[in-house]
């Protein structure tokens, strides 16, 4: 059984179409059949290798019909509806008709009635060879759609859960951005409006362009600006945002919303009682991936968090974990009173 594992790992990684599987086939079969004319000794006796090349090609096209009879028939609808010894006494018939009509088949046309009757011993290690290939073919057949099937499954899931971390996403960043409008009526800051025009940009970006599996790197980064400039009609000129962007952004893929929790905890966690409060964003994009790094200051003090503490990062690490397992680097922690997340992502 040790052997036997890397052989499928191998199998499963082949890809063949509905046509170029049943060319396979037809061109093992031909090329079987041909054999032994391929074969042929032009020293031979031509009588002898008539009757041998004759009765090759009848017996090689009962083993034919009979491959695909244990395959498709035999097996399925035999040996796993009604049991073992049905399954038995259907080859051992199968083998005696097999042998007696390929028999009369060959007297028909070669008279040598001796020779052909007593060749049961070839026969019977033929027969043993052909329904060790048919089994072999059934077993790796059923192992193929068992395992498309697992990934489709898988697939499925992946989409649901997929689809809930995202309806999670725009709740509880809704929640955010109202706080701050909440904070702006109390104050009755003249920016509301402004705040509710950028607020409606977001919005239309969530219900619109997140949607989607992926969107462009530039459509991301806009929303990111979006919200950097909702936050600072709240906060003004009391928090220093730094953003820079470099290497090759247009062109890139992204995951939508990916990014925003980071920039979202930056802002929650690095405001407040914060003396010269900063945010630094960094996003670098090339050829082999991207890297975006959110650094802020923070509080010296040990922080109350409330129960929807971290549902932005959670979320996102299990995203990136479904979206781009083995293909990325999340590193988050804090130095001195600075907090840093650092994400690297691969391009697949």
């Amino acid at each position: 059984m040790g052997r036997a594992k890397p052989y499928f790992c191998i199998m499963r990684k082949i890809k063949l179409s509905p046509f170029s599987a049943v060319s396979l086939h037809i061109l093992f079969w031909a090329f079987y059949l041909l054999l032994p004319y391929i074969l042929h000794n032009p020293q031979e006796r031509a009588d002898r290798y008539r009757f041998w090349a004759g009765r090759s090609t009848i017996m090689n096209l009962f083993w034919l019909v009979f491959f695909y009879a244990n395959a498709f028939v035999f097996i399925p609808r035999i040996l796993r509806k009604w049991g073992i010894v049905w399954y038995i006494l259907t080859l051992l018939v199968s083998c005696m008709i097999i042998f007696t009509l390929g028999n009369l088949i060959t007297i028909e046309f070669f008279p040598d009635k001796e020779f052909v009757w007593r060749s049961y011993v070839p026969f019977i290690f033929s027969f043993i060879s052909f329904l060790a290939m048919s089994s072999s073919y059934r077993l790796i057949a059923d192992n193929f759609v068992k395992e498309r099937m697992n990934k489709e499954k898988e697939s499925e899931a992946l989409k649901t859960e997929l689809s809930f971390l995202r309806s999670q996403v725009s709740p509880h960043f809704m929640f955010n951005v109202l706080n701050n409008l909440v904070a702006l009526a109390r104050l009755k800051s003249n920016q509301i409006e402004p705040s509710l025009i950028k607020l409606s940009h977001l919005m239309r970006y969530m219900l619109y362009d997140s949607d989607q599996d992926t969107i462009s790197l530039e459509k991301e980064l806009e929303y990111l600006h979006s919200y950097i400039d909702l936050q600072h009609l709240r906060f003004g000129d009391d928090v220093k945002v730094n953003l820079v962007t470099e290497g090759q952004i247009a062109g890139r893929m992204i995951e939508p919303m990916l990014l925003i929790p980071f920039v979202e905890n930056a802002f929650k966690h690095g405001m407040g009682m914060i003396k010269d409060p900063f945010i630094d964003i960094k996003l670098k994009a090339n050829n082999t991936g991207l890297e975006f790094v959110v650094s802020n200051k923070t509080c010296t003090e040990p922080e109350v968090k409330d129960k929807n503490s971290g549902i932005g990062l959670n979320n996102v690490k299990r995203r990136l974990e479904l979206l781009y397992k083995d293909h990325h680097e999340l590193i988050t922690g804090k130095t001195g009173n600075v907090y840093t997340a650092a994400l690297k992502i691969a391009w697949k």
